[in-house]
């Protein structure tokens, strides 16, 4: 009886043993990692970036995320080819050029709606018609650049007869500042930032409210959100809720806490930069921070489409499959 016993308790502990090694690495590999290439600041794709890690949001909803900042052309040709599959500085209509080169992607869900500007020191430029035979800095590989380009279409400006020198988002505040060019084509964070050291400059009036109205019947414009592709949906229906949850919370904080939010996305900035910040987020008039299903805004992204169509950006209207509409709870 006592060698059967003991045989008993040796092959229970074996047991055990090969127990606690199986479960282990299981244990062990901790929350899923998702990657996610973004523009860099100052841009809205890294607006949250920041205060989702510093408070760490993805984990608290059990991710693991790691933002990858990318400039716009590299940003579009990584995540297009597949080397990213999530990208969070994903605008509508770059979701739909892909879709029209057999690029299989889909928008999540939004996060900023569109607001963008042309600013300039030259006092003989007053209106967007003025721009033509000027010289204008943009990031014109950017869908705000095509959106800009159908609003200045709109009120009677011809592109053709405007010399675009192409700069990535970063450089367009420097422009601005150094007085290199006639006028400058920006955003937000962008144009905040930019009005908090040269006052003195002015906002060309593009009548975006009017124009869109008129145009979509409504005021929404979804403009930049994450998108990813479609293989890595198929494999990760579980995880989109959660980045939706993600987001969605970061987008809460900042505007609960402007003051905090500002240190987190611009470390770097001066105070007056920062308090400029929290007037941008505290209004949200240009700021536009929204986040939403794209399966909540799907005439809207249409519309967008539309425009899209409307400036030869696309040649034909972007498939529906391009939105996803599935709950994100």
């Amino acid at each position: 009886m006592t060698k059967i016993l003991r045989s008993a308790l040796s092959i229970i502990a074996a047991l055990t043993l090969m127990a606690f090694a199986i479960s282990a690495p299981a244990a062990a590999q901790g929350p899923p990692k998702v990657t996610i290439v973004v523009f860099g600041f100052p841009s809205l794709g890294a607006f949250m970036p920041p205060v989702i890690k510093a408070q760490k949001l993805d984990t608290a909803h059990g991710l693991e995320i790691e933002f990858v900042e990318r400039p716009p052309d590299a940003y579009t040709t990584q995540f297009n080819s597949g080397e990213f599959k999530v990208g969070g500085s994903a605008a509508v209509l770059t979701v739909g050029l892909a879709d029209a080169r057999g690029v299989k992607v889909k928008y999540l869900f939004n996060l900023f709606d569109f607001w963008g500007t042309v600013v300039t020191s030259r006092p003989e430029i007053k209106s967007v018609k003025d721009l033509e035979g000027k010289q204008l800095a943009a990031a014109s590989s950017t869908t705000n650049f095509v959106m800009f380009e159908f609003f200045a279409k709109k009120l009677g400006m011809d592109a053709s007869k405007v010399q675009v020198v192409n700069t990535a988002p970063p450089g367009l505040v420097g422009y601005a500042l150094a007085d290199r060019a006639d006028a400058i084509q920006l955003w937000e964070p962008a144009y905040t930032l930019l009005k908090a050291k040269k006052p003195s400059i002015k906002m060309l009036d593009t009548q975006i409210t009017k124009t869109w109205t008129s145009f979509a019947g409504g005021e929404r414009i979804p403009y930049l959100g994450v998108a990813a592709h479609s293989d890595w949906i198929e494999q990760n229906q579980a995880l989109i809720p959660k980045l939706y949850a993600t987001y969605k919370e970061a987008a809460e904080f900042i505007a609960k806490h402007p003051e905090e939010a500002a240190v987190l996305i611009a470390p770097k900035s001066t105070p007056e930069d920062r308090a400029a910040l929290v007037s941008l987020i505290k209004a949200n008039d240009r700021l536009g921070m929204n986040v939403v299903p794209a399966g909540e805004v799907v005439k809207q992204i249409d519309a967008v489409y539309k425009a899209g169509i409307d400036v030869g950006y696309f040649k034909s209207m972007p498939s529906n499959d391009t939105i996803y509409v599935k709950p994100m709870k």
